[in-house]
Order: structure tokens, then C-alpha cells, then sequence
């Protein structure tokens, strides 16, 4: 389902440096063969369904209408113009791991737990994982961060994270089911697609990165704060926050819901965390996000508040999947019984994160506002103790979705060109031992190509 000017809803989703030429040399030293070499020997472990492609461009350059990326899911992610790559050959694996709902019926499998691994022919000894943002599918970030990393020299893996579309929410048995599975799903897929890339390549990969957008940066703070013998780090993009006391989305936008029912004040939402400065995208929000994402993560966590709305689906015809629950607006995650913070703090983020961490959030993302978001990890990392593993960048102009330049291109900016410069970041943090930029806001420029470049050295650093 898809809203005016191309840019999707959450729940249906929720640079300078040139990007094509010549692969550097170790990504040529590590091909292990010819093109595609060593296909037969691939097997996805533990997978009840595989199917695997030899293919001459892995990018959605040469996907692109092809049954081998979705190109529809991937809509509003990015800005038009946004520049990509083409020309990665090599192996594309496709399939899922057993599981017993049926959202994604993609491939026609009607099956969850899809994933999709690519290993191009020339590799650089590293792999990038990732997980669907919203409740989008597993082709999701393939143009915002599979294109690039394929061309980097990267193997890529991705997972539709055990549930997809509106209705995740009636996946499980018990309240926070279905987001505790997106962990699940994403350390089974990780740990897979390591030995995928030893088999295609002859050897593990010397580095393995997460990383994700929105839903998929949420995974990558878990998965750094619960397996960090996994992954070498991380750059989580405006990653949603769980936290069993709050803040987290059910404690910032019921206030939401009331405004779009005349029952609340614009000072409400500033004292949510929704930034002053933001406010001509709120009727955007309104129609496309604040209502929906309110009454889906609710009856997630929370069923029993309103068991008939939205009840056991969130709707079928688009007016009604985007309808906000009236009931939504008095919600008081506070004032909710213990039952409802045992299922969130299930899924709870800490702060402890053990590996390199680079998180960017925009400073108008008004739909999970930086003030209640990242601002709030931010501290919970430096109250740990993990400071020094995490740098912390505000993108000034940033909002949650980079389809939205398009609509506002003089009072934004897009996410991901800065994201691309934060992820060489990590890896020269990582692999090179040079520290990144300390925290700071990334301001707009006055001039040059906002879509495709951003330096994070630019202005000066901000401090937390």
C-alpha cells in the first residue's frame, strides 16, 4: 500500500566517494575463483528452504524487475537522485528458516523468516547483516545499504525478521512475540551467513558488521548489546528505542493520536520530545504514521487495552489500516498493568553495548523524535560505562524516511549519504584503529549535493 508522492508508511517499511570502478585489491585476492565459483557448495544452515542464483549484478541496478529484489518495498527509503552502483556479480541466495506464520509472500512461499544472502565474486573478507525497518520485507534496504556494500566488496545478508505488515502483531503466543523474534531472526541469520561465506569463499569473514534502519537500528543496538562475539560493530540509523520504563513509542505518541482528534496542543508534543522546527511535516505524519504505528506496537505489547481495536487485523483497505484507534489517545503506558512492562522490557535495550557503535538521527524525525530516541540511549551507553565505543551524530535537517526530501528538498536533508561516510567511519575505527569524528550535529549545507555527500567532520562537535 502506498501514500501520495511515493513514500510509504512505517508499518509498511518503519557521498563524495564514487561507488563504481575498479574493486580494491583485497576484495580481488578473496573471489576464491571465477565468476560465481563454488555456488554448489553453498547451503544456508539450519534453512528449510533455499534457492540460489548465479546472477552478472547483485545491485538493484540489475535487479530491478526481477524476482530478486522488490523494489516497491524499498519505496520512501531513499531520496531521488540518491546515486547507486551496478556491476557486482556473483551469488544470490534466497530462502527461509522454519517458522509458522505466513505475512511474506514473497517468492510466493507465503512463509516467514525470509532472508536473502549475496556474495559478490570479488569479496573483501567482510560481511554486512541487516534487518527490515518497520515491518517492511527483506529486500527492503537493498538500494539505502546492500547496493553500496555489495560494491565496497561486503557480503550481505538480510532477514524480513520472522514477521512482516501490519498485522505482525498476531504473530506469537504471548504479548512481545513478534519483536522478540526480530532478535531471534537476525542472530539465526547472522551466524548463518557466516558459514555461507565461508563455504562460497573458503574462510570465515575477518569482519562482520550490523547495521539497520529505524526497526533494523533497533536490532543493531540489541544485537551489539547481546551478542557481540558476533559483529565487529555497528551503525544504527535512527534505531527505535525499548526501554521496560520508557520512553519508547507507546510513551511518545499517544499524544499524537489526541492532536489528530482536536485533543491536544502543539506544547504537548514538544514535552513527547517532537522537535520544534518540525511541524510541517506533523500533517504528513498524521495521515500516514502517528495513528497507525500507535495502535499496532500497542496491541503488540499490550493487547488487552483495547482488544477491539484494532483488533485481529489492523484493517484491509488502506483508510482503514491508517485509521488511529480513538482509544489510543488516552493511552498511559505508565498507568498500564506489570504485565505490559514484563512484555516490553522482553525486548529492552540497555545501553550495554561491548562492540563500536555509530548512531545518526535526524534532529526532525517526527516519528520517533530524536529528544525521546537516541538522546536517551546516548546517555544510557555513557551510564554504562561503553562511552567510548559509541559516537553519536544529529543530522540536522534529517527526518525518518529520506523520501521526504523529495517533498521538502529546502528544508531537509537526506539520512543516507551521511550514513554511508558513518559506515567508512566504522570500518576504519575497526579495522584501522582511527577514532571517528567525536559526537556532534552534522548541519545542513548551504550548497553542494546534499543527496550524495555528507562529511561528519563538519561543524564542530557538540558534546553530549
Amino acid at each position: 500500500m502506498r501514500l501520495p508522492r511515493g513514500v510509504p508508511f512505517l508499518a509498511a517499511a518503519l557521498t563524495a566517494v564514487a561507488l563504481t570502478g575498479p574493486a580494491p585489491a583485497a576484495a580481488q585476492a578473496d573471489g576464491g575463483g571465477g565468476h560465481c565459483s563454488r555456488q554448489d557448495r553453498v547451503r544456508v544452515p539450519g534453512a528449510a528452504v533455499q534457492r540460489s542464483a548465479c546472477l552478472d549484478d547483485l545491485t538493484t541496478t540489475g535487479l530491478a524487475g526481477t524476482p530478486y529484489t522488490d523494489m516497491a518495498d524499498q519505496a520512501g527509503l531513499t531520496a531521488g537522485g540518491t546515486e547507486v552502483p551496478s556491476g557486482v556479480p556473483g551469488v544470490q541466495v534466497d530462502g527461509y528458516f522454519p517458522d509458522s506464520s505466513r505475512f511474506n509472500a514473497t517468492h510466493g512461499w507465503r512463509h516467514d523468516a525470509q532472508f536473502v544472502i549475496r556474495l559478490p565474486d570479488r569479496w573483501n573478507g567482510g560481511l554486512v547483516v541487516t534487518g527490515a525497518p518497520g515491518t517492511r520485507k527483506q529486500y527492503a534496504t537493498d538500494k539505502a545499504i546492500s547496493d553500496r556494500v555489495l560494491a565496497q566488496g561486503y557480503a550481505y545478508a538480510a532477514t524480513d525478521k520472522g514477521n512482516s505488515g501490519a498485522d505482525f502483531y498476531r504473530d506469537g503466543a504471548r504479548p512481545g512475540d513478534a519483536v522478540a523474534e526480530w532478535n531471534t531472526r537476525t542472530t539465526q541469520l547472522t551466524r548463518a551467513a557466516r558459514r555461507v561465506v565461508a563455504q562460497r569463499y573458503g574462510h570465515a569473514p575477518r569482519h562482520t558488521y550490523i547495521t539497520g534502519i529505524s526497526n533494523g537500528g533497533y536490532l543493531t543496538r540489541w544485537q551489539l548489546e547481546n551478542h557481540p562475539e558476533l559483529y565487529d560493530g555497528g551503525v544504527d540509523w535512527e534505531g527505535a528505542l525499548w526501554t521496560a520504563g520508557g520512553p519508547h513509542l507507546l510513551t511518545s505518541l499517544p499524544v499524537t493520536v489526541a492532536r489528530m482528534l482536536g485533543e491536544a496542543r502543539e506544547e504537548d508534543l514538544y514535552t513527547a520530545g517532537f522537535a520544534r522546527g518540525s511541524e510541517f511535516l506533523w500533517p504528513y505524519h498524521e495521515k500516514a504514521y502517528w495513528g497507525l504505528t500507535q495502535k499496532i506496537y500497542r496491541a503488540e505489547f499490550d493487547p488487552g487495552y483495547d482488544p477491539r481495536c484494532p483488533g485481529p487485523t489492523a484493517g484491509s483497505a488502506l483508510e482503514e489500516i491508517l485509521a488511529p484507534c480513538p482509544s489510543d489517545a488516552a493511552y498511559d503506558y505508565a498507568a498500564r498493568p506489570a504485565s505490559v512492562h514484563r512484555a516490553v522490557a522482553r525486548v529492552a535495550l540497555t545501553g550495554r553495548v561491548s562492540k563500536p557503535l555509530i548512531t545518526l538521527h535526524g534532529d526532525l524525525d517526527a516519528l520517533l523524535p530524536k529528544a525521546a530516541d537516541s538522546d536517551v540511549y546516548a546517555r544510557m551507553i555513557d551510564a554504562n560505562g561503553r562511552g567510548r565505543l559509541h559516537r553519536y551524530y544529529t543530522i540536522g535537517g534529517g527526518t525518518h524516511v529520506d523520501g521526504l526530501y523529495d517533498t521538502h528538498p529546502d528544508r531537509l536533508r537526506p539520512i543516507l549519504p551521511c550514513y554511508r561516510s558513518a559506515f567508512d567511519a566504522l570500518t576504519a575505527w575497526v579495522e584501522r584503529g582511527t577514532p571517528p569524528p567525536a559526537d556532534r550535529t552534522v548541519g545542513r549545507p548551504a550548497d553542494g549535493d546534499v543527496v550524495n555527500s555528507c562529511s561528519l567532520r563538519e561543524p564542530a562537535a557538540t558534546g553530549r
